[in-house]
């Protein structure tokens, strides 16, 4: 193909593209007109735009690729699966390779999380574990359990309930939520603590918060706490240090589910299978998990419960009940097929031991960033980072032209060989686990440079002083 017949095919994918495809988190204003880049190769932690250039995948997909791209032995598992056996009906039959992922899942959590509810992703997988909560109180005789509380900037999906327990503002302003089930907390991060407070005074307040909301709401009324150990996509937020240990302390007193969303930290991204008992010293009562459990290859995810709660609703405790709630795909053979091999990469090649090696010179690298122009944050844990970029580091404000920021400095990162996650003011990254320590300094090398670049581009069009 030549140049000129590339150009011309690329120009009829865009406007295939803007013309009949709605994006997520689309801005309405632009739809149709975005100029978007369009990947077409990867490898390992790169991929290939259209114009031929190798880009480090800064993000991971969407926190998700954690063994890297273009792993032959992963398309092979997922080939050999759909010639063997493609599909099976979940609601009334069983196949080998989900009956495999299950066990193998529940060899790896926490405590007595044993029973393993397959979804088609993070969404589901959150939406599930509501409705089992839902479903448990109605059989237990508590119909009025039934509030949820979470925190402002947490983000747990966007089917219904999940969107409705998420907490980021913007995202909530133009759609219909069960209000009456969710009650949001105040924001966890320390970096928006109030002046001259202590981390650990604030760390304080926020497990006050929690116990306040349920006295107040009345524990017979709520029914779940539902938390992610590290809020993601609210920017890489992790809350103090004994935050989620105290937090179950306190439903536990108080006969409320804690629902730990595992979506983006388990399968590795911390350095473990799950991160909520080997990082955050919690054994939750759910935990949810997708992303990083086939490494994005194939859409899949899992809602996690514990013996007890099973057992609580099963057997001659059923009463006749059927959990009616179910996935065409739950339990897909070759989404399973991709897991199993996916835990089989993990293993052999000791990705969670690479994580927690390489994760304090991630730590090291990203913080160095903190001196920065416009940089006000630096955050994050295992092979998590954010980059919070403000007006002053005084007040903390965000930039007057927040909307942008993060979208300028991908922009420029680009242009040197790097795809960032711009989130409004954020760039936040969760590279392929597979990174090597060169790889992470030529990372933040661009990162650095991308943010210099956009600063004297804000300070030239006088939207920022420096």
């Amino acid at each position: 193909m030549t140049t000129t017949d590339r150009d011309r095919n690329l120009d009829r994918l865009r406007a295939w593209d803007g013309r009949h495809t709605l994006h997520p988190w689309e801005a309405m204003e632009v739809h149709g007109t975005s100029d978007r880049t369009f990947l077409e190769g990867a490898s390992g932690i790169h991929v290939t735009d259209t114009e031929g250039r190798r880009l480090i995948d800064g993000p991971g997909g969407m926190w998700c690729v954690q063994i890297g791209y273009g792993r032959e032995e992963m398309a092979r598992a997922i080939a050999e699966q759909v010639v063997r056996m493609p599909y099976f009906s979940p609601f009334s039959m069983g196949n080998a390779a989900a009956a495999e992922l299950a066990a193998k899942i529940a060899e790896r959590t926490p405590g007595d999380l044993n029973t393993v509810f397959f979804t088609t992703g993070g969404s589901t997988a959150v939406d599930s574990a509501l409705r089992f909560v839902q479903f448990r109180n109605n059989l237990l005789g508590r119909p009025e359990k039934k509030i949820v509380l979470s925190r402002a900037n947490a983000y747990h999906g966007s089917t219904y309930l999940a969107a409705s327990v998420s907490g980021k503002g913007r995202d909530r302003y133009w759609f219909d939520q069960a209000e009456a089930l969710v009650h949001f907390l105040p924001d966890v991060n320390p970096y928006r603590r109030p002046g001259g407070m202590e981390v650990a005074a604030f760390c304080d307040e926020k497990v006050a918060d929690l116990e306040r909301a349920i006295l107040t709401l009345g524990p017979d009324r709520v029914a779940a706490f539902i938390a992610e150990p590290i809020l993601a996509s609210g920017g890489v937020i992790v809350p103090p240090e004994g935050y989620h240990r105290r937090c179950l302390e306190v439903c536990r007193r108080h006969d409320v589910l804690y629902i730990s969303d595992e979506v983006v930290t388990a399968f590795g991204r911390l350095g473990h299978w799950f991160a909520s008992e080997e990082v955050f010293g919690i054994t939750p009562d759910i935990i949810t998990c997708a992303k990083g459990m086939t490494s994005g290859y194939v859409p899949m995810g899992a809602c996690i419960l514990s013996d007890r709660l099973v057992a609580e609703v099963s057997g001659a405790e059923a009463r006749g009940a059927t959990f009616s709630n179910g996935f065409t795909y739950s339990g897909h053979p070759v989404a399973a097929a991709a897991a199993l091999k996916n835990i089989e990469i993990i293993e052999r090649e000791g990705l969670l031991e690479h994580v927690r090696r390489i994760a304090p010179h991630f730590q090291e690298r990203l913080r160095a960033l903190a001196d920065l122009p416009i940089v006000g944050d630096v955050r994050g844990m295992g092979l998590m980072g954010c980059v919070e970029c403000v007006a002053d580091r005084v007040s903390r404000n965000p930039l007057a032209l927040d909307t942008e920021v993060g979208a300028r400095i991908d922009a420029h990162c680009q242009e040197l060989g790097l795809i960032v996650r711009p989130i409004i003011n954020m760039c936040v990254f969760s590279p392929p686990l597979i990174i090597t320590e060169g790889q992470i300094d030529r990372m933040f090398d661009i990162l650095a440079e991308g943010i210099r670049r956009a600063s004297d581009d804000l300070a030239r069009e006088g939207l920022w002083a420096a």
